[in-house]
């Protein structure tokens, strides 16, 4: 009888550390998935990444209509740059391509390595917005005094007309910004230096 409870015990020890093991796991998958997800459903404004062949295509269908972009820009509260679109807002014929540019300016005199959170208003727009080239797919470097302009290479979906919901949108809005990159942590051997 003693011998039943033990391996009772064990079996639900051992479901147990399983179990713990899985949500540790599924904790770590859920930022990757989510990210996935609303990369694929333009969940909350993310925009999609297209190519050249996905611009040339959409131009091929492109229709008459026009739709106004508005450009934002902000920091985070720890991110010391002045940074702007150089352009509140453009119109743009919905399927062809498109370039925004917006200014950063580094005003401190330190090295500041940033990167650009980014999404469209109404969210429901950001399946329809492609992004070819954008500055905010990598994180970006500025030497003190130093002023750049960052260009953003976009077209607009011609399948956003289909879209019951938002089709007759006049607007999107693009929205940007920019937080302090974390430093990297320097090693002993590098302190010692």
């Amino acid at each position: 009888m003693r011998s039943d409870i033990d391996r009772a015990n064990l079996r639900t020890g051992a479901f147990a550390i399983v179990g713990a093991l899985l949500m540790l796991g599924m904790g770590y998958a859920a930022v990757p998935l989510y990210d996935l997800f609303c990369r694929v459903t333009g969940f909350a404004g993310t925009t999609q990444v297209a190519s050249e062949a996905d611009a040339n295509a959409a131009a091929a269908n492109a229709p008459l209509r026009e739709i106004s972009i508005r450009f934002d820009a902000s920091t985070a509260r720890d991110m010391p740059w002045a940074f702007k679109p150089t352009q509140s807002t453009d119109t743009v014929r919905i399927g062809q391509r498109d370039i925004a540019t917006y200014m950063a300016r580094n005003p401190t005199s330190q090295r500041i390595t940033g990167t650009a959170t980014f999404n469209v208003e109404p969210a429901q727009a950001g399946r329809y917005f492609n992004k070819i080239q954008c500055f905010c797919f990598t994180e970006q470097t500025l030497e003190p005094g130093q002023e750049v302009n960052m260009p953003v290479l976009y077209f607009v979906d011609p399948a956003i007309l289909e879209d019951e919901v938002i089709g007759d949108i006049e607007q999107i809005t693009l929205s940007y910004t920019f937080h302090r990159a974390k430093e990297p942590v320097s090693s002993a051997l590098d302190r010692t230096q």
